[in-house]
């Protein structure tokens, strides 16, 4: 199976933490080779020797592809959680979102991307930073949980 990111239709309202949403488009498998030995720093190997298979990363990221979907994360909020400005987020709306999960939610229409937080009846969604506030949401409140963050993928 391979996933492909779709671009979006219609302008993204968020509160500055999510740059964009895109949908999945399931097609065939793409696998490239996977290598049983671990990497040394030391004297390298031949590589052929150590071919276990092959590894399709959409099995491992995506094991849920009709409930899934991709967030380029936006801004520095969540970066002691190690999501950077840029990053690739893979989500998944079939997870149970529970106290201490990094979800996507939307806020009075506005999306955000926010460690979920739960204390008694009141709800949080908390930043991975110090230099922002948590959110505390009121029954009030516009809200809804899209989904949560099962990956992040940025470049080194």
């Amino acid at each position: 199976m391979s996933i492909s990111v779709l671009p979006r239709r219609r302008p993204l309202i968020t509160d500055g933490s999510i740059a964009s949403i895109h949908g999945l488009e399931i097609g065939a498998e793409r696998s490239l080779p996977i290598f049983s030995m671990g990497v040394s720093a030391g004297f390298p190997s031949p590589a052929e020797d150590h071919l276990e298979g092959r590894l399709d990363l959409n099995e491992h990221l995506i094991p849920r592809p009709t409930s899934t979907f991709f967030v380029r994360a936006a801004g520095d909020s969540m970066i002691q959680a190690g999501i950077f400005d840029g990053d690739l987020l893979v989500v998944d709306r079939s997870i149970e979102q529970r106290k201490g999960r990094i979800v996507i939610a939307s806020l009075h229409g506005e999306f955000t991307l926010k460690r979920l937080w739960q204390d008694g009846g009141q709800i949080e969604l908390r930043p991975e930073n110090e230099n922002y506030e948590s959110i505390k949401v009121t029954v009030d409140d516009a809200f809804a949980v899209w989904g949560v963050v099962t990956y992040v993928i940025h470049k080194l």
